[in-house]
C-alpha cells in the first residue's frame, strides 16, 4: 500500500508531466511551490507578473489532473535582489495576487550571498508578510555561508515582532544549522538533493539526532540535479532503519500539514485524478 505524503517545497514549473505521474503514484497528495529563480535574471517586473499568474492559474490546474493539490508562495528570490529598485517593483505586484485561493504566503525569501542589498529586500518581504499576517518560507544560503546567512535571517525576522517564529519555515537546514533554527522556535525544512543539501540518509540521521518536532522533508525539485520523489525515498530509508510508521507519517505528512494549515488555504484532501496515465 502506498502511503500518502506532502512535498512542501517543489518547483513544478521546471518539471514535466512525467514527474507529476511519478509523484502521484508514489503517494503525493499536495505540494507547495515557492517562487524562485528562473535560471536567468528576468529583465522586467512584467516577467514576474506572468510568473505569478503561472503559479496561481496554470500550475494548480496541471497538478489537479494528477490528483495533487497545488499551493504557492510569492516573492522575488534572493538571486535577483541585488537591484533594490527592481526588486521593490516586483514586491509591489504581490498584493494583487494575495487573494488567489492557492497562495499561502511569502517565499522563498532569504539570502544568497549575504549582501546588504539582499538583506534590504528580505526585510521588505518580511514587512509585507507582517502587514498581511502571512506565513513565511525562507531560503538559506548554500555551502560555507549557510550558518552566517541563517543567523542573519533569523535576526532579521526577530526585528518584526508580529511575525511568530511558529509561522516561519527556514528551509535547506543541514547538520550545522538545524539546532540553531529549532532553538529559536522556527520550523525547519530539510531539502533532499542527490549531491548537496541533505540526502535522504542524512535527513534521517538529523531526525534521529534532533527529533521530529517542527521539522519536515522536501525535494525542492527544480531545473538542476534533483529528485521529485526524494520524499518517498526518505520514507523508505526510515522504514529500512526500523522506524515506526507513525514517525514516517509525522515528518512526511502530519508536520507539513500542521504548519501549512495555519494559512487557512492549505488542503491535503485527495483529488480525483483525471489524467489517463495515473493510477493509485
Amino acid at each position: 500500500m502506498v502511503d500518502v505524503y506532502i512535498d512542501p517545497h517543489v518547483h513544478m514549473v521546471s518539471r514535466t508531466t512525467d514527474d507529476y505521474v511519478r509523484m502521484a503514484r508514489a503517494g503525493c497528495v499536495a505540494i507547495t511551490e515557492p517562487a524562485f529563480w528562473a535560471g536567468y535574471d528576468r529583465s522586467s517586473p512584467k516577467g514576474f507578473f506572468d510568473y505569478f499568474r503561472q503559479l496561481t492559474e496554470f500550475e494548480p490546474r496541471r497538478a489537479a489532473q494528477y490528483g495533487i493539490r497545488h499551493h504557492t508562495w510569492l516573492c522575488i528570490n534572493p538571486k535577483e535582489a541585488e537591484d533594490p529598485v527592481f526588486a521593490r517593483e516586483v514586491i509591489g505586484l504581490i498584493p494583487g495576487f494575495l487573494e488567489r485561493e492557492n497562495v499561502l504566503g511569502i517565499g522563498e525569501i532569504g539570502l544568497n550571498k549575504n549582501s546588504r542589498n539582499e538583506l534590504e529586500i528580505l526585510e521588505a518581504h518580511l514587512q509585507l508578510a507582517s502587514d498581511h499576517g502571512l506565513l513565511v518560507l525562507v531560503h538559506t544560503p548554500h555551502l560555507e555561508d549557510k550558518l552566517k546567512g541563517t543567523r542573519l535571517i533569523m535576526d532579521a525576522i526577530r526585528r518584526f515582532p508580529k511575525l511568530d517564529p511558529g509561522r516561519v519555515l527556514i528551509d535547506h537546514v543541514e547538520e550545522h544549522t538545524v539546532g540553531h533554527v529549532l532553538d529559536r522556535g522556527f520550523w525547519c525544512g530539510m531539502t533532499l538533493y542527490p549531491d548537496t543539501k541533505c540526502t535522504p540518509q542524512r535527513a534521517v540521521d538529523i531526525i534521529e539526532c534532533w527529533g521530529s518536532e517542527r521539522i519536515w522533508m522536501n525535494s525542492a525539485g527544480d531545473w538542476g540535479h534533483s529528485d521529485p520523489i526524494a520524499v518517498p525515498k526518505a520514507q523508505m530509508e526510515m522504514r529500512r532503519r526500523g522506524h515506526l510508521e507513525s514517525l514516517v507519517r509525522r515528518v512526511t505528512f502530519e508536520n507539513p500539514e500542521r504548519f501549512l494549515s495555519q494559512s487557512g488555504r492549505f488542503s491535503a484532501q485527495p483529488l480525483r485524478p483525471t489524467a489517463p496515465d495515473v493510477t493509485r
